[in-house]
């Protein structure tokens, strides 16, 4: 076969997985392909950047070693995750404090913010405004963070493909315990105060710096009426429109889970390519957590990405359509009794991540 029938036939493929037009598939949209395989997964050791290089893995979001009592890191401290990770020809294309997590608020070790505590919380943002001018000093473009109270609910896991299983939610099976969480009832307008709150305060700051911030969905949503007391605003496509536009900066934005937003829909393998490019066009997206599920609103399992309701070929090609050119991360991997930690199933999400890259390139 020579190159001209292998574009055709490569062309005629991609259609048939996506639904777009041969022509327009294997034809070049005449946008380079920027966004890189990364991932976010701990512990940032020597270790794991070895196990990172072996699979090709060139660019991570960091977890910098921070002395006790401190929310930040220095810039010495960030510099030395950096280093580290240059070793072995890795980049740190961004930073996690560790505050603003994804935990529940009663395990929460720094709950200021989101318990709208006060002086707490304005030390708290404080130290995250340290960490933002500290990452810029050292050379890291990015942060990631969480607004969330109830942290990542799940019921349960559910068998998956040969010995795996799978991370599953099921409103109807959920009881939680306790009714209440410490942060007592929190409606969406209590919600929106705390958000935008932080925000007015930290993207100013972020824009001096030019250091992108990028906020995680809640996950999953959750009723309108809330759950254990709780309003998730950022549980709907609805709420994360109106998260990026509270405070209008190129430096606002998305840390976009697709496996999270995918959650948020009633009929995700539809409707997320439309998501995609309506956050992806407006350049909201900063990070992608490029995960698969089953399932839809209210009822899901998270699965491996080429068994799931989202076409990750036509998924990755919203990606280049609207030139998003950051990190696209596996999250959340499916597990096994011989593969606790998820070194396995991570391994095999970074080819599946790589193949698509060169694919499409």
């Amino acid at each position: 076969m020579n190159r001209r029938q292998f574009v055709s036939s490569s062309g005629a493929a991609v259609a048939a997985l996506t639904g777009v037009s041969a022509d327009r598939a294997s034809a070049s949209p005449g946008k380079p392909v920027l966004m890189k395989l990364g991932c976010q997964s701990a512990p940032s050791n020597e270790k794991h950047f070895a196990y990172f290089a072996r699979y090709g893995v060139r660019n991570v979001c960091g977890y910098p070693e921070i002395s006790e009592g401190r929310i930040y890191a220095t810039v010495e401290e960030l510099k030395r995750l950096r280093d580290l990770a240059g070793k072995y020809g890795i980049s740190v294309d961004c930073a996690a404090p560790p505050h603003l997590t994804s935990s529940h608020i009663d395990k929460e070790k720094h709950p200021a913010i989101m318990l709208a505590n006060s002086p707490e919380r304005d030390r708290d943002i404080e130290s995250f405004q340290n960490m933002i001018r500290n990452c810029a000093s050292a050379g890291i473009p990015s942060i990631k963070y969480n607004m969330s109270i109830l942290g990542v609910l799940r019921t349960g896991r559910s068998p998956g493909r040969g010995d795996a299983t799978y991370s599953t939610w099921r409103l109807k099976d959920a009881h939680p315990q306790p009714e209440l969480t410490r942060a007592g009832h929190v409606d969406a307008d209590a919600a929106w105060e705390r958000i935008a709150y932080f925000l007015d305060r930290v993207v100013p700051v972020a824009e001096e710096f030019k250091i992108r911030i990028a906020c995680h969905p809640h996950d999953p949503g959750v009723p309108p009426e809330g759950y254990q007391g709780v309003v998730r605003v950022l549980g709907t496509v609805d709420g994360l429109k109106k998260f990026i536009a509270i405070k209008e900066s190129p430096y606002h934005g998305l840390n976009f889970c697709q496996g999270t937003v995918s959650e948020m829909l009633k009929d995700p393998g539809k409707e997320i390519y439309d998501v995609i490019r309506y956050f992806g066009s407006r350049q909201k997206i900063f990070n992608v957590h490029f995960r698969n599920i089953r399932g839809h609103r209210d009822e899901f399992v998270e699965v491996f990405p080429d068994e799931g309701d989202i076409n990750f070929v036509k998924a990755i090609q919203v990606y280049r359509e609207v030139g998003y050119p950051y990190l696209l991360m596996p999250d959340h991997v499916p597990q096994a009794a011989d593969d606790p930690g998820g070194l396995q199933s991570f391994a095999y999400c970074y080819g599946y991540i790589r193949a698509l890259i060169q694919a499409i390139d």
